[in-house]
């Protein structure tokens, strides 16, 4: 993420000029359309800074609210933020220089905010930034699918987001479960007959490769089944549970910035900050959901309600987060004894992934902690080594041995309460064309779908016995 290795560049995008600068960084990429109707509101420039020495101060950086990004140079760690951040950096006796100027930021908010009464047509071509969808044209998406294949997909709400819950605006939650349909079969009930992948995007909501990841999943399977050996083999044999969006109020906020998305990480509880920031810059309302469960909280996170990795005021406090661990547990029965030394047994079926940007790692539990191993580390880690292999060379192994410890994580809460193993796929280049938070939409065509479609394939096939050898 330093200035020779240019992923800051793709983390953010300008109106005018800066939409050139950015089409220069992306070749064959055109430049974003300038808003046309921008409002009188700006964010404020950003900067990435370099830790010089940050990996052993990573615990401080995190605690004291910092915006640490998921890359690493050597000892050095990268922070993003206004020029404050800068400055509370080195008070704090940070050794932080600026590697890269993220230029200030005009949007065009879209025409709505919020669920579609009706997920119509309409609502199904919803896009921002050059072809993202939005929460609405992706629920639209699952229950057109769940029309088109009624013998394959299965919607299911499993909850309502922070801002429905409040009565607020909001969304639904929403999965889909993709399986050749026999009795059974897509049952909120640990009694399936089949075995279970998991795959969850946006959790972080500016990570919105994964929302589009998640996207195409859904099609390669529900499209392929009966002419694509492989698809319908799995799903003969196999559910396949989607959550495209896992974060949908964090989401809308993302989605507000039109064609120049905001960086809002968390979801949208301003119950414990609301004098917070509202769009997704270095102060921001919410609670990060990947460090708030209960398995390892409190390690890597914040207490400061406006930092990116503020934990929440308890663990599991979220409705987000108890929707999701509700919806685990009436997937997959408890196999493991608790301490974190304590395997789950070979025959334990089921596997989850959370997917992030950026980076191209590949994580597994414990995130809290890389010095602690889990009773069931060497399956785990030879399943991230193929994973890893198979995207084309990414780094991989626990959290705190490539990039820095971190605790209240989905993966590490779904391996601890329940013993199914877990990964989390950080999909991105950490430096030049198509990395950052927010890659040219194109950058999904040609190059991430072809990379994670391979990986979401072998792990389909190891979901039967992952621990099995």
């Amino acid at each position: 993420m330093s200035l020779t290795r240019r992923s800051a560049l793709a983390m953010t995008v300008a109106a005018g000029a800066a939409a050139a600068v950015l089409a220069g960084a992306f070749p064959g990429a055109s430049a974003a359309p300038t808003p046309t109707a921008p409002t009188a509101q700006q964010q404020s420039a950003s900067y990435v800074y370099r830790v010089t020495g940050g990996v052993a101060r990573a615990e401080a950086l995190l605690r004291e609210g910092f915006d640490v990004l998921e890359e690493r140079q050597g000892g050095d760690l990268f922070v993003m933020g206004s020029a404050e951040v800068g400055a509370r950096l080195r008070a704090g006796g940070h050794r932080a220089s600026v590697e890269q100027v993220l230029p200030p930021v005009a949007w065009a908010p879209p025409a709505r905010s919020g669920q579609a009464a009706v997920l119509d047509a309409a609502a199904a071509e919803e896009t921002y930034a050059g072809g993202y969808r939005t929460v609405n044209a992706q629920y639209a998406h699952l229950d057109q699918v769940a029309r088109d294949h009624a013998a394959l997909a299965t919607v299911v709400d499993y909850g309502d987001s922070w801002r429905k819950s409040r009565g607020s605006g909001g969304y639904d939650l929403k999965a889909i479960c993709i399986t050749k349909k026999n009795a059974g079969d897509c049952a909120l009930s640990t009694a399936a007959p089949k075995p279970r992948l998991f795959v969850m995007g946006q959790l972080h909501a500016r990570e919105i490769t994964t929302g589009d990841v998640a996207y195409r999943w859904i099609d390669h399977l529900t499209d392929g089944y009966g002419t694509d050996s492989q698809v319908t083999t799995l799903l003969d044999t196999t559910e396949v549970w989607v959550v495209p969006i896992a974060n949908p109020d964090g989401v809308d906020i993302v989605q507000r910035g039109g064609s120049y998305p905001y960086l809002q990480r968390k979801n949208a509880n301003n119950s414990n900050g609301a004098g917070c920031g509202t769009t997704g810059g270095s102060s921001q309302v919410g609670i990060d959901l990947n460090r708030n469960t209960s398995s390892g909280y409190g390690t890597g996170s914040s207490t400061s309600p406006c930092s990116e990795t503020y934990r929440g005021p308890s663990a599991n406090s979220e409705v987000e987060t108890k929707a999701l661990q509700s919806l685990w547990r009436s997937l997959y029965r408890d196999r493991r004894a608790t301490g974190t030394g304590a395997a789950a047994p070979a025959d334990t079926t089921g596997m989850v992934i959370s997917m992030h940007s950026y980076s191209n790692m590949v994580l597994f539990p414990w995130g809290f902690n890389s010095a602690v191993k889990s009773g069931n580390d060497t399956s785990l880690r030879a399943i991230a080594r193929q994973m890893a292999s198979l995207a084309g060379g990414w780094r991989y192994g626990q959290p705190g041995e490539i990039l820095y410890n971190a605790g209240g994580a989905t993966d590490d809460w779904v391996y601890d309460d329940l013993g199914v193993s877990s990964f989390v796929w950080e999909i991105g280049n950490p430096s030049g064309n198509c990395s950052g938070f927010t890659p040219a939409y194109s950058c999904q065509t040609s190059l991430y779908w072809p990379k994670v479609k391979g990986m979401l394939l072998y792990a389909a096939s190891k979901t039967a016995r992952p621990y099995a050898g």
